[in-house]
């Protein structure tokens, strides 16, 4: 008889998580507002995928048996004011951004702009929430150095961004002179930003 495989060889994708609505039309009409794409499903089934996501949301009638409305789930987004501005301005009801403070949340982004720390929820017509949190540099060992990927072109640009800022202030430390090697200095800063290293100077 041949020996179980160890489970943490085994790959278990996040794909699909279930959400309850009481409208399908109306919760069709709000997630195609956000701009999510409606996935090709069973006639049964409406499936959406938020940008830059592996994994989407399914909803319909007989689909599941929790409550509408009794869905909570995060957004993980590069730039929580270019987000929140975006959702305002195509008329989501999104509270304001507030960031954890030692007596509870306080209102407006991390001063510090660190990573996880930023949030701003919205819901949908059901009351199905959707926390927006800016993850920029993840934590230690949450990804793996070999799976370092960029889910969207917006992700991927960001990225690029930071590491030219901090870039930047590598030459200034090396006297300003330009740096032959910037590509790799860029590869290393963006894997180990992902994979929550420290990162390099």
């Amino acid at each position: 008889m041949n020996q179980p495989k160890d489970l943490t060889a085994i790959d278990m994708k996040l794909e699909v998580t279930v959400i309850g609505v009481t409208d399908v039309e109306r919760a069709k009409e709000f997630y195609s507002h956000l701009g999510w794409r409606l996935d090709v499903t069973p006639p049964w089934v409406v499936q959406f995928t938020p940008n830059g996501s592996n994994a989407s949301i399914h909803f319909g009638e007989g689909v599941t048996t929790a409550a509408p409305g009794s869905g909570r789930h995060f957004l993980i987004v590069n730039d929580i004011v270019e987000t929140h501005e975006a959702l305002l301005a195509a008329g989501v009801k999104v509270g304001p951004v507030y960031h954890g403070g030692p007596d509870g949340p306080v209102e407006g982004v991390d001063p510090e702009r660190r990573s996880y720390f930023s949030r701003a929820e919205f819901a949908d017509p059901d009351g199905n929430l959707w926390i927006l949190q800016e993850v920029t540099t993840r934590l230690p060992g949450r990804v793996d150095a070999d799976d370092t990927t960029y889910a969207s072109i917006t992700d991927l640009a960001s990225a690029l961004r930071r590491a030219a800022l901090a870039h930047g202030e590598h030459e200034k430390r090396n006297g300003g002179a330009f740096d032959e090697n910037w590509p790799d200095w860029y590869a290393e800063y963006l894997v180990k930003e992902q994979t929550g290293q420290e990162l390099p100077l």
